[in-house]
C-alpha cells in the first residue's frame, strides 16, 4: 500500500509541521512553536515568507524590525511559558543572519528554547557568489549561518528536501530537552526553501513531546539525605532550574520541613517569595548580607538547578567555611558536579519533594539558633532596603533606589519586571521584594543590553492579562528601542520605565573600582584631555520613544514619578515613564556589593588610581580557593 503523500514546499512543509508540534508536561498540553517572527529579505521572503502567508490561519506572525530583538520576544515568551513553549524567528540570508547570533548566545546561555530559521546561500549555487554571500576560499559549503554553530544547541543546514525530516525532528527533540534545550538553527538555503517535495503524510501529524521529569538515583538520595542531616548550617542556593521546573511549592515545603535559609541567584529569585520565612534575598557579588554572610559560614551547600556563575561564587571567595562541601539537585550532570559537588541529578521538583520526604521521615531540621539568627538577619537587612526607598524629599529627582522604591508601592503579585543589564541587576537582586514565583525576570546568564523591551513583548504575548514592565537604564535603551514600534503596532500594552542618568553607570562604577577612572562610560560632551566629562548630551529619550509612537509620561520628581507610575501600569495601551536620576548619597543609595567580582587590574601602572587597584585586587585574589 502506497503511502499518503502531499506535494509542498519545504517552506511550507516546514510551517505545518511545526503547527503540529506540542509539549505535555504534568498533564498541561500546548503548542511547542506558538508563532513566528519574521523581518523578509531574498533569503526568506519567497519561501518562508510564502508559506506564513499561505498557512496563516495554522501558524500566527509577528513583524519585526531587528533580528536580534525578535529572538529576544522568543526568549522571553518561552521563559515566561517555562520552557513549555517558544517561538521560531526567520531571517534572510546575510546580515539578517548574523543578527541572529547574540540572541541565539542569550538563549543556549540561558537554556531557553527558541527556533531560529535564517536564510542560506543557494544549495544548488546557479550563481556563485550570491548577494551577501561570503566567501571562503578553502571551503564551498561555508555561509554566514555557521556563526551559529557554537551558540546552536542543534544546527543543521537543509541541502535536500528529504533531509528536513530527520533534521525537524531532531530539533524538537533538542526544544523540549529540560537539558540540552536552548537555541536550534535550522539553515535553510533559499533555493531549497521553494523547491516542491512529496511529504509522507504522517509527517504532519500532530505530536506530544513529553518534557521528563527525572526522579534521583535512590544511592544518591541516601547520599543527599545523609550529607543533610551531617550539616549544622545548610544553605540552599536556589538556581533558575527552580522556576524552569516549576518547583517553587515544592523548594517552600523543603525549606518549612527542615528550617534551612534559602538564598537565590538572579535567575532564583523569586523562587519564595521576599516574605517567606526562609528566603534571605539574593546571594553573590550582588546579593544581601544576610545570605552572603550565610555563604561564608555555611558547612553545606544545597544547589538547586543552578549553575554557580562568578556572580553567584563571588568569583571563588564567597564558601570560606574550611570544611564546606556541595550537594547540587540539577537535571543536568553537568552542573551537578560542579565545585567537586555532591551530585543529585533530578528535576528540581522531583528531587526536592524526594529530600523532603525522607528528611520529615528523621524529624530532620536545623537548630532554632540557627533560624534566629539568619531570621534577625533578615529583618536588619529589610530595614536597610526601607532606608533606600525612603524619601524625606518628594519634590526632588529621585535615585536609582527611590525609583525601585516608588515601583514596590504600585505593584502587586500580578506584575511582572524585566532587565538584564547596567546597574539595575545589582539594585533590584539586593532590594527588590519579590511577590509571586514570576514576577523577577532578570537575564542576567548573558546579560544582554537592549533584551528589555523585546522581552517585554514576548512576556505579554505569553501573560496577556498582566502588567509587564521594562525596566531600562539610558545607555540600553539606545542599544535596541526599535521593538517599541512592534508593541505599537501590535497593541502589546507593555510599559517601559526609563531610567535616565546619562551614561553607563554600572560599567562607570566597575571602572573607577578598577582603576579606570569612568573613562569612556559617560554619556557627555568630551573635553580638552579627551574624557568625557563635559555637559550631559542634549538626547532627549522620552521624544525619541515618542516618535516611536508610544504615550510618554515625563516624571521630573518622586512625587511625579508616583502618579506616573500608577497611570502607566493602569494604561492599556504601550506606555512609557521617564525619569532622570540624581546622584546617589550614602542614605537612599543602594547597599554596596557584599561581595567580591573578579575584573583582573592592570599589573603595571603609573596612575595611582590603578596602582591601588591592583593593590586591593591581590589581597582580594589571596582569599580565593577552589573546592576540590
Amino acid at each position: 500500500m502506497t503511502a499518503q503523500t502531499t506535494r509542498l514546499t519545504v517552506a511550507q512543509a516546514l510551517v505545518r509541521f511545526l503547527a503540529a508540534q506540542y509539549t505535555e508536561r504534568d498533564g498541561l498540553r500546548q503548542r511547542l512553536i506558538g508563532a513566528t517572527w519574521g523581518i523578509f529579505g531574498h533569503g526568506n521572503v519567497a519561501g518562508i515568507g510564502q508559506a506564513l502567508l499561505e498557512h496563516s490561519a495554522r501558524m500566527p506572525y509577528h513583524q519585526g524590525r531587528n533580528e536580534q530583538a525578535m529572538v529576544h520576544a522568543a526568549v522571553g515568551y518561552a521563559r515566561q511559558s517555562n520552557r513549555l513553549s517558544t517561538h521560531a524567528v526567520t531571517t534572510s540570508i546575510g546580515p539578517g543572519a548574523t543578527n541572529l547570533v547574540t540572541g541565539a548566545a542569550l538563549a543556549t546561555v540561558n537554556h531557553l528554547p527558541v527556533l531560529l530559521l535564517p536564510g542560506d546561500i543557494f544549495a544548488g549555487r546557479p550563481a556563485d557568489p550570491v548577494l551577501q554571500q561570503l566567501e571562503v576560499p578553502y571551503a564551498g559549503d561555508v555561509s554566514v549561518n555557521d556563526c551559529l554553530r557554537p551558540v546552536s544547541r542543534y544546527f543543521d543546514r537543509i541541502t535536500r528536501p528529504e533531509a528536513l525530516i530527520p533534521s525537524a525532528l531532531n530539533a524538537m527533540r533538542v526544544l523540549t530537552d529540560p537539558v540540552e534545550t536552548g537555541a536550534v538553527t535550522l539553515a535553510l538555503p533559499q533555493d531549497v526553501q521553494a523547491e516542491a517535495y512529496d511529504w509522507p503524510e504522517e509527517f504532519f501529524a500532530e505530536r506530544v513531546w513529553t518534557v521528563r521529569r527525572p526522579g534521583a538515583d535512590p544511592t544518591e538520595v541516601a547520599a543527599a539525605v545523609r550529607a543533610i542531616r551531617a550539616a549544622k548550617r545548610p544553605l540552599v542556593v536556589a538556581g533558575g532550574g527552580v522556576h524552569h521546573s516549576r518547583a517553587e511549592r515544592a523548594l517552600a515545603e523543603f525549606a518549612e520541613t527542615t528550617g534551612i535559609p534559602v538564598a537565590s541567584t538572579q535567575a532564583g529569585k523569586g523562587s519564595l517569595c521576599h516574605d517567606h520565612p526562609q528566603d534571605v534575598g539574593g546571594i553573590g557579588h550582588t546579593g544581601t548580607a544576610t545570605a552572603d554572610e550565610l555563604a561564608r559560614t555555611a558547612d553545606l551547600v544545597i544547589g538547586v538547578g543552578t549553575r554557580y556563575t562568578d556572580f553567584t561564587t563571588a568569583s571563588g571567595t564567597l564558601f570560606s567555611n574550611p570544611g564546606v562541601r556541595f550537594l547540587n539537585l540539577n537535571i543536568a550532570p553537568f552542573d551537578g558536579h560542579k565545585l567537586a559537588g555532591q551530585p543529585l541529578i533530578a528535576d528540581a521538583r522531583s528531587g526536592l519533594e524526594e529530600l523532603t520526604e525522607r528528611l520529615e521521615m528523621h524529624s530532620h531540621r536545623v537548630t532554632p539558633s540557627y533560624v534566629t539568627e539568619y531570621t534577625e538577619d533578615k529583618e536588619r537587612w529589610e530595614q536597610r532596603v526601607d532606608a533606600c526607598y525612603e524619601v524625606d524629599e518628594p519634590d526632588i529627582r529621585p535615585t536609582q533606589p527611590q525609583i525601585l522604591g516608588a515601583l514596590d508601592e504600585i505593584v502587586d503579585a500580578s506584575d511582572i519586571l524585566i532587565n538584564a543589564a547596567g546597574s539595575l541587576p545589582g539594585d533590584l537582586h539586593k532590594l527588590w521584594r519579590t511577590r509571586s514565583r514570576d514576577q523577577y525576570h532578570l537575564e542576567y546568564g548573558y546579560s544582554c543590553m537592549g533584551y528589555e523591551i523585546p522581552a517585554a513583548i514576548g512576556v505579554k504575548l505569553a501573560a496577556p492579562d498582566r502588567p509587564v514592565w521594562a525596566l531600562v537604564g539610558d545607555g540600553t535603551y539606545l542599544m535596541m528601542p526599535t521593538e517599541i514600534v512592534t508593541a505599537v503596532q501590535e497593541g502589546v500594552a507593555i510599559k517601559v520605565l526609563i531610567i535616565q542618568n546619562h551614561g553607563y553607570a554600572s560599567i562607570g562604577g566597575l571602572s573607577e573600582s578598577v582603576g579606570g577612572e569612568r573613562f569612556g562610560t559617560a554619556y557627555r560632551y568630551p573635553s580638552e584631555d579627551g574624557s568625557y566629562t563635559g555637559p550631559p548630551l542634549p538626547v532627549d529619550l522620552a521624544a525619541n520613544a515618542a516618535s516611536l509612537g508610544m504615550r510618554v509620561l515625563r516624571a521630573k520628581s518622586v512625587r511625579d514619578l508616583r502618579e506616573a507610575l500608577a497611570e502607566a501600569r493602569a494604561a492599556d495601551t504601550p506606555t512609557c515613564v521617564y525619569v532622570e536620576t540624581r546622584t546617589a548619597d550614602t542614605v537612599s543609595g543602594a547597599p554596596p556589593a557584599q561581595a567580591w567580582w573578579d575584573v583582573p587590574v592592570a599589573e603595571t601602572a603609573t596612575r595611582p588610581s590603578a596602582v591601588k587597584a591592583r593593590e586591593l585586587y591581590e589581597r582580594h585574589v589571596s582569599t580565593r580557593r577552589r573546592h576540590l
